[in-house]
């Protein structure tokens, strides 16, 4: 097009332009309320991943990049439920880890781990460093990470013998939160059975 031959002064010319311009606005503001959008329901999603994805990524592009691949790399794993005997086979081996805690806390607290692990692998989620089976738990159980994260470093210091008996009590209930939700156990069940749980292993 030769732009020399138009006549910007013509009102059709004008009224073009103007149409453009209106309507690189209009994607412009689409765009930008899509974002955020995007942005709203990730926080929403993930809570308090969010933000520490923002900081470890150092921005909110790169940080929102990376929540959305864990979304996709969920939703293309196979995540099942347990069958009932796989359930009630993992409830007695959590009440064997609960009673040691008394007489060997490090222990059970390093065997709390363990099993909350082979129960991610049993459910579906692959093999991997903490890291990563963070990162895996936090698409469905954003709000249990950050606590997951606190017993896993307990259960590191334990085996280093730096633990305090209540910072390992502490892990043991932390673990149980998120091996109840992984377990299927509903919420109102969860809620009863918290209370019982650390007056068990406060005995």
């Amino acid at each position: 097009m030769n732009f020399a031959n138009i006549d910007f002064s013509s009102p059709a010319v004008i009224i073009g332009i103007a149409v453009v311009v209106a309507l690189i606005a209009v994607a412009i503001a689409v765009t930008v309320e899509m974002k955020k959008k995007r942005t709203a329901r990730l926080r929403e999603k993930f809570g308090p991943e969010y933000d520490l994805a923002v900081t470890e990524a150092g921005s909110r592009k790169r940080a929102e990049d990376v929540l959305n691949a864990r979304v996709k790399r969920i939703q293309d794993l196979k995540i099942r439920d347990l069958t009932v005997s796989e359930r009630d086979r993992y409830l007695g081996e959590w009440s064997t880890v609960q009673s040691r805690f008394i007489d060997h806390p490090r222990g059970a607290v390093t065997e709390a781990d363990e099993l909350v692990n082979s129960l991610l692998v049993a459910r579906g989620y692959p093999v991997g460093g903490f890291e990563q089976r963070a990162s895996d738990v936090s698409v469905h159980h954003s709000a249990l990470v950050g606590p997951y994260r606190l017993a896993n470093s307990i259960t590191a210091r334990a085996g280093r013998n730096e633990a305090t008996t209540e910072e390992l009590r502490n892990a043991m209930i932390q673990y149980r939160t998120l091996f109840d939700a992984l377990l299927g156990t509903t919420t109102v069940e969860s809620r009863e059975q918290a209370p019982v749980v650390q007056q068990r292993i406060v005995a």
